[in-house]
C-alpha cells in the first residue's frame, strides 16, 4: 500500500514531467535498470503487489533539466546468479529498456545486478537496441568509492606504512580495482573471499595475503566491503575477529545491499566505523516528492549511487554537446582509466562531489578508531562540499 500511495503521487506531483510534455520534450533523458535490492525495498515499494510487465517505477530524478528514472526489475540479486532464475531477470530487464526507448531514454544504466545479465562487454544487449547508449557505472563508482575511501583513511590517521587493510571480496570488479591501487600506495593488504582458485590468482598477481575466512585474515585496521555476498559477510562477531585490541574497526561499504546489514552494526556500533561508500551528491540533485522518496530509497538529500550520478552526467554532456562524438562513442560498458578521466571531468563540470560521511543515511560523527577516547568532530568541515543540512523539505 505505501508504495502505491508514494508511486501515486510521485506521479501526480511531478510538475517537471508535466512541463516537459507541454514543451514537447521526452518523458525521461536517461532511465536506471536496476533489480530489487534486497526484501526491506520488495516490502516498502511493492508489498504484495506483483508487476504485470515484470518491472515498475522508483524514484524520479532531475540533475540540471536532465530527466532521470528508476526503473526496477522483479528480481533480486540472487535471483540473477542462479541460471534458472536469471533468465527470467534478463526477460524482465529487456523488457524495462524496451519501455525506456519508447518514452525516449537515450542513455540507459544497467545498475547492480542487471550488468550481469549481457556478458562482459555487453554486446549482446548493445545490438538489439543500438540506438540507446549503455553504461553500467563502474567508472564513477570507483571514482568516488576511492575518494571516499582515501577521505576516510585520512580522517582515521590510517598511513600506508603501517596500515593492514582488509579487502572483502578481492577478485570482484570494485575489489580488484581496490587491491590494486592499496597495493601501488604501500598498505598491507588481506584478500577476504569465498573462492579459494580466485584468491589464490589475486595472491599471484598482487602480492597479497589471501583467507578464506575471516578467523585466518588477521588483525587489521580498516575494511573496505566490495560485495555483500552472503557467504563472506560482516557480523558483529566477525567484526571482533579483525579489530585490534582498543581500537574500532573502519569499515568502508560499497556493497548493495550493504556487507555489514543494518541490524549487525548496532550490535557493534560502539567498536566500529562504518561509511557508506560509491555515492555521489549534488545541490541540484532533486528527487520528486523529496525526502520521501529518498528515505524509501534509504539515501539523503542530493544523494544517489555513483553509477547514477555517472548516467546522469554523461546525459546532461551529451545534451549540452549534441555534436561531440566522442562522448557517443565511448565505450561505458568497460572500466578505464580514459573513462574514468573522462567521468571524473564531468562530475567536476556539473558539480558532483562526495558526500558528507554517512552510516545508514545518518552523518558519521567521527572517524577516531581509539576506544573510550572518541570525540565528537563538531567542527568537523567536509573539504570536498558545502552539504545543506535541511533534509527535510519537500522538493
Amino acid at each position: 500500500m505505501l508504495g502505491f500511495i508514494w508511486r501515486f503521487f510521485s506521479a501526480l506531483l511531478d510538475w517537471r514531467l508535466g512541463l516537459r510534455r507541454i514543451l514537447g520534450s521526452q518523458d525521461y533523458d536517461v532511465v536506471f535498470i536496476t533489480n530489487i535490492r534486497d526484501e526491506v525495498d520488495k516490502k516498502r515499494f511493492l508489498g504484495k503487489h506483483v508487476p504485470e510487465f515484470g518491472h515498475f517505477n522508483g524514484p524520479r530524478y532531475y540533475l540540471n533539466g536532465i530527466s532521470g528514472r528508476t526503473r526496477a526489475i522483479y528480481s533480486l540479486s540472487e535471483d540473477i546468479v542462479h541460471a534458472h532464475s536469471a533468465k527470467r531477470a534478463k526477460e524482465q530487464c529487456v523488457a524495462a529498456i524496451e519501455h525506456a526507448q519508447e518514452n525516449g531514454a537515450k542513455v540507459i544504466l544497467l545498475a547492480a545486478s542487471t550488468k550481469r545479465l549481457f556478458g562482459v562487454n555487453g554486446e549482446e544487449i548493445k545490438e538489439m537496441f543500438p540506438n540507446i547508449l549503455f553504461t553500467i557505472g563502474d567508472n564513477g563508482t570507483f571514482y568516488l568509492l576511492l575518494a571516499e575511501t582515501l577521505r576516510a583513511f585520512n580522517k582515521s590517521g590510517l598511513e600506508s606504512d603501517s596500515s593492514r587493510i582488509c579487502v572483502i571480496g578481492p577478485y570482484g570488479f570494485l575489489g580488484e580495482l581496490m587491491v590494486k591501487y592499496l597495493v601501488e600506495k604501500g598498505f598491507n593488504v588481506v584478500g577476504v573471499g569465498s573462492s579459494h582458485s580466485r584468491l589464490k590468482k589475486m595472491k599471484i598477481k598482487y602480492n597479497i595475503e589471501i583467507s578464506n575466512s575471516f578467523e585466518g585474515a588477521g588483525k587489521v585496521d580498516a575494511v573496505v566491503a566490495c560485495t555483500h555476498s552472503s557467504q563472506i559477510r560482516l557480523s558483529a562477531d566477525r567484526i571482533e575477529l579483525l579489530r585490534k585490541e582498543h581500537k574500532k574497526l573502519l569499515v568502508v561499504d560499497v556493497s548493495e545491499p550493504s556487507n555489514l546489514t543494518e541490524e549487525e552494526y548496532h550490535k557493534c556500533e560502539s567498536v566500529v566505523i562504518r561509511q557508506d561508500a560509491g555515492n555521489g551528491y549534488s545541490t541540484k540533485l532533486k528527487y520528486v516528492l523529496g525526502f520521501v522518496s529518498y528515505k524509501m530509497f534509504r539515501l539523503s538529500k542530493g544523494i544517489t549511487f555513483g553509477c547514477f550520478m555517472e548516467a546522469l552526467v554523461w546525459c546532461n554532456a551529451i545534451k549540452d554537446n549534441p555534436d561531440d562524438e566522442y562522448l557517443k562513442k565511448i565505450d561505458l560498458f568497460n572500466f578505464s582509466q580514459e573513462n574514468m578521466d573522462l567521468i571524473s571531468t564531468l562530475f567536476s563540470k556539473y558539480n558532483v562531489n562526495i558526500p558528507y560521511p554517512r552510516c545508514f543515511g545518518k552523518k558519521v560523527k567521527s572517524f577516531d578508531l581509539n576506544i573510550g577516547e572518541s570525540k565528537t568532530e563538531t567542527n568537523y568541515i567536509c573539504n570536498y562540499i558545502n552539504q545543506d543540512d535541511d533534509e527535510t523539505k519537500m522538493i
